[in-house]
């Protein structure tokens, strides 16, 4: 999996300070400098104001202002049972690959037992993996050999039906059909500040699937980058409050 951020907007956090600052000004911001914008902000400097402020806004509930915000994704390599997860977010705007019109079939059945094109999930060659409904995870290794095995011939299998349908003249579309919910896909999505922090209430919270877990908390650490008040606020005092920024 890797996920890159493409576009954003630029100076997220002036941006929503503006637009927090716009309800409570005689003025009209747009006439004004950023500076007087924040003058009655608690703080020394600017970036203190801007501390200031965004941490009250968090506090007291007055997300509005971080919709304005919007930062684009790309996702590699997800497997189709994450992006099935993902895409229930229904305020967040998803591009994916399309496997109508792009097919898989210069893919080696044996590099996919190697792990190329569909997603292993870890507890395929982890004895101590607990699932979500598992009180334990531990097997002996005979077991532990023989599920790797199953997984491997299964998802191999199921990729050479793919090519030899293919091959038979059936369209992508419907060779399709075969392919395990662990194929890998691209995707691109786009979302505000709000909603991406509602997404990590849900997806990086301790029972999420380990899959749309890795790839929330990818996504965070980009956030920190871009958006890095609000962010840091963010794990600091309210990061896996479940639904706390439900839209």
């Amino acid at each position: 999996m890797e996920v890159r951020l493409l576009e954003a907007t630029e100076d997220p956090e002036r941006t929503i300070c503006t637009a927090a600052r716009n309800d409570y000004m005689a003025e009209f911001v747009g006439d004004c400098s950023f500076e007087e914008v924040m003058e009655s902000i608690d703080g020394d400097t600017i970036d203190e104001k801007q501390e200031t402020l965004i941490g009250h806004l968090l506090d007291h509930g007055h997300f509005g202002p971080f919709e304005h915000a919007q930062a684009t994704f790309a996702v590699k390599g997800i497997s189709r049972s994450c992006m099935a997860q993902i895409t229930r977010h229904r305020h967040v705007s998803f591009d994916v690959q399309s496997m109508r019109y792009v097919s898989f079939d210069d893919v080696d059945p044996e590099a996919v037992r190697e792990g190329e094109l569909v997603v292993t999930p870890p507890s395929a060659s982890d004895p101590d993996w607990v699932g979500r409904n598992q009180k334990t995870g531990q097997v002996d290794e005979d077991a532990v050999e023989r599920r790797q095995a199953v997984f491997d011939d299964a998802v191999a299998n199921a990729v050479e039906s793919y090519q030899e349908l293919l091959e038979l003249g059936m369209p992508p579309e419907d060779a399709r059909f075969v392919l395990p919910i662990g194929t890998e896909v691209n995707m691109v999505m786009s979302m505000n500040a709000r909603m991406l922090m509602h997404v990590a209430d849900m997806r990086a919270a301790a029972d999420a699937q380990w899959e749309i877990r890795q790839m929330t908390e990818a996504i965070l650490d980009l956030a920190a980058d871009w958006c890095p008040k609000t962010f840091a606020y963010y794990e600091e005092h309210m990061k896996n409050r479940k639904n706390r920024l439900a839209p």
